[in-house]
C-alpha cells in the first residue's frame, strides 16, 4: 500500500490467502499476518495480484467510491476490473473516435504519441550517457541516439500519407526499428549478468524482460482507467486495430509512458536490487515470483508519485495519463466534424 502526498492510498494486493471485506465505510483487509482497515475516502485503486477472496460488500463500496478494482494475471497484465457503471466514454466521443482511421487527425495524433515515445527513450539513453566514462559505452549511447533521432525525422516527414491506414505499415517500420536499436543498446548497458541481445515478451528468456513484460502490464490497467475517466473508449483504436476484445486504444497511448517503466526496471538491475530468487522458471522462459513483483510494484508505485515537469506543469507522473487523455478527448471533440 502507498500513501500519497495528496493522502490517496493503492491498495496493492499480493499475498496469497488475502481476504477483502467491507467494515463501515472501511476496507478490512486480512491476511495470515494481520488486519488492517484503510478507509474508502483515502483509496483511489486496488491492484489484486494473486488469488485473494473479494467480498460483494467490498465491490459494492468500491464502486460507490469510484475505487477502480483491476485483477492482473502472473505476467501483470491485466484480465478484469471493476468500476462505476456510470463512468464511461460518451457517445459522441465514441462516435468521433471511429473516424479517426480515416482522418488526418488520427495520423496526427499517431505521429504525436510515437514522437513522445522516442522522445522519451532518446532521454533516457542521455542519462545513461551522463553517467557512463568508457569510451566505448558513450559511443555506443551516442550512435544509437542519433539513429532514432534519424527515425524521428523520417516520423515527422510522412507528408504524402492523409490518413493512418495509408501511413501505418510505414510507421510500424520506423517504430520497430527503434525499438531494435533502444533495447540492443540497453542490453549492453546493464550489469553484465543481466545482459540481453533483444525484446522477449511472455515468457520472457532473461530477467530484465521479465520483469519489464509485469510492469507494462501494470501501465496497461493504469492508461485504460484514464480512457474510460476521460470518456474514451479503450477498444477503438487508430494505430491498432480494433479487434474483438483488444483495448486497442489503450495500446496506441500507452507508447507515450513505456520509457517511464524502462526506467524504472533498469534502475532496479543497476543498483542491484533484483535477485535470482525472484524469478521461477517456466517451459520456454521464466516469470516473476511474488517476491519480485512486490519489489516492482513498490517502485512503480513511488515513481508515480514523483512529480515531473509535463506540458508545462508540474503534476505527479501518475496523474499525466489522466491529463493526457483529457486533452485528447478535447481535441476529438472540437476537431473531428459530426
Amino acid at each position: 500500500m502507498q500513501k500519497s502526498e495528496v493522502f490517496t492510498i493503492k491498495i496493492i494486493i499480493n499475498t496469497p490467502g488475502s481476504y477483502i471485506s467491507k467494515s463501515g465505510e472501511c476496507f478490512l483487509l486480512t491476511t495470515d499476518e494481520k488486519k488492517v482497515e484503510i478507509s474508502a475516502k483515502k483509496v483511489e485503486q486496488i491492484l489484486i495480484t494473486t488469488a485473494a477472496a473479494l467480498t460483494t460488500d467490498a465491490l459494492l463500496l468500491a464502486v460507490d467510491n469510484n475505487i477502480d478494482v483491476v485483477f492482473l494475471r502472473y505476467n501483470g497484465k491485466p484480465f478484469g476490473r471493476v468500476w462505476h457503471s456510470k463512468l464511461g466514454s460518451i457517445s459522441t466521443i465514441r462516435r468521433k473516435q471511429l473516424m479517426l482511421q480515416e482522418l488526418p487527425l488520427g495520423l496526427q495524433l499517431t505521429k504525436e504519441w510515437i514522437n513522445c515515445k522516442f522522445d522519451n527513450q532518446t532521454d533516457f539513453l542521455k542519462k545513461l550517457l551522463q553517467n557512463r566514462r568508457d569510451e566505448k559505452r558513450r559511443t555506443l549511447i551516442k550512435g544509437a541516439i542519433n539513429k532514432i533521432e534519424e527515425l524521428k525525422t523520417k516520423l515527422n516527414s510522412l507528408d504524402k500519407y492523409d490518413n493512418i491506414d495509408e501511413a501505418r505499415y510505414t510507421i510500424l517500420g520506423y517504430e520497430g526499428n527503434v525499438g531494435r536499436i533502444y533495447f540492443q543498446t540497453l542490453g549492453q548497458l546493464i550489469p553484465g549478468k543481466y545482459k540481453f541481445t533483444e525484446r522477449s515478451r511472455n515468457p520472457a528468456k532473461d530477467q530484465f524482460n521479465c520483469m519489464l513484460n509485469y510492469s507494462y502490464g501494470v501501465l496497461y490497467s493504469q492508461v485504460e482507467r484514464a480512457c474510460i475517466l476521460a470518456g474514451l473508449d479503450p477498444y477503438i483504436g487508430i494505430m491498432h486495430t480494433d479487434n474483438y476484445n483488444r483495448q486497442a486504444f489503450v495500446y496506441d497511448i500507452v507508447e507515450m509512458y513505456r520509457g517511464y517503466m524502462d526506467e524504472i526496471v533498469f534502475k532496479l538491475f543497476s543498483t542491484k536490487k533484483v535477485a535470482d530468487e525472484f524469478f521461477d522458471p517456466v517451459e520456454g522462459g521464466i516469470y516473476m515470483n511474488q517476491d519480485g513483483k512486490k519489489l516492482l510494484i513498490e517502485a512503480i508505485n513511488k515513481a508515480f508519485e514523483t512529480k515531473i515537469k509535463h506540458k508545462g506543469r508540474n503534476i505527479e507522473l501518475q496523474n499525466t495519463m489522466q491529463y493526457d487523455c483529457h486533452e485528447i478527448a478535447n481535441r476529438i471533440l472540437k476537431e473531428v466534424e459530426g
